[in-house]
């Protein structure tokens, strides 16, 4: 339980972070859209990486929640 309620906080915090440097200068650079990669912007690349690293976020958080640990102990 213990184990399980630590990764929890660390998707908390890796969420956080994610959200924070996705509104930042990194990710959307202010009056450029250099560089490309196969025509597409710097800032729309970026967005895509953040996006998977969303997704991934949430699929890891939904089995470190701490009430799936309530479920499974329940079956």
């Amino acid at each position: 339980m213990k184990k399980q309620n630590t990764g929890w906080k660390i998707c908390i915090v890796i969420f956080l972070i994610l959200t924070i440097i996705s509104f930042t200068p990194l990710v959307i650079p202010q009056g450029r859209y250099t560089p490309e990669l196969f025509g597409i912007p710097y800032t729309m690349w970026t967005g895509f990486l953040v996006t998977v690293l969303f997704v991934i976020l949430t699929f890891i958080g939904m089995k470190m929640h701490p009430s799936s640990q309530d479920k499974e102990e329940l079956k």
